[in-house]
């Protein structure tokens, strides 16, 4: 499995920062990889919501099925999947003293005959961490 992680600070409260990245279809306003993420489930987010979304990767664009899996006070988690990988991504915003630190997770794992080249794929799918992060950041600062 590959593992994505990274960690922002910004000065929005942690109810407003996690308020707005539990609707994960704003995904697409932070986000350079993912430009399309369209929630298929009516009403607020809650487990079994399901989205659409459309990632960039190796500039091809692939659909991805994503389905919330837990969701509780500052933390969601989505189990997303296409033909080519499974995917399982974690929102974590936590009280800071200047507002709020969100910590994004994002862990792949190839399908099939591909499993094998995750080790050299690492690297690409790295270089998607600072864009999304810097992506979020910035999102969250224009919200204070």
């Amino acid at each position: 499995m590959i593992t994505v992680k990274g960690t922002i600070s910004t000065p929005l409260s942690p109810s407003k920062a996690f308020a707005f990245l539990s609707e994960f279809e704003h995904t697409s306003e932070w986000d350079p990889g993912t430009p399309v993420v369209e929630k298929r489930s009516i009403g607020p987010v809650a487990v079994g919501h399901r989205y659409h979304a459309e990632a960039e990767f190796r500039g091809k664009r692939q659909s991805i099925e994503y389905e919330v899996t837990e969701l509780r006070e500052g933390h969601i988690k989505l189990r997303g999947e296409n033909k080519t990988l499974v995917s399982f991504d974690s929102i974590d915003v936590v009280p800071s003293a200047a507002g709020s630190d969100v910590t994004y997770t994002a862990e792949f794992q190839l399908n099939g005959f591909r499993r094998v080249a995750q080790p050299f794929l690492k690297p690409v799918f790295n270089s998607l961490r600072d864009p999304a992060l810097n992506g979020l950041r910035d999102k969250l600062n224009s919200l204070v």
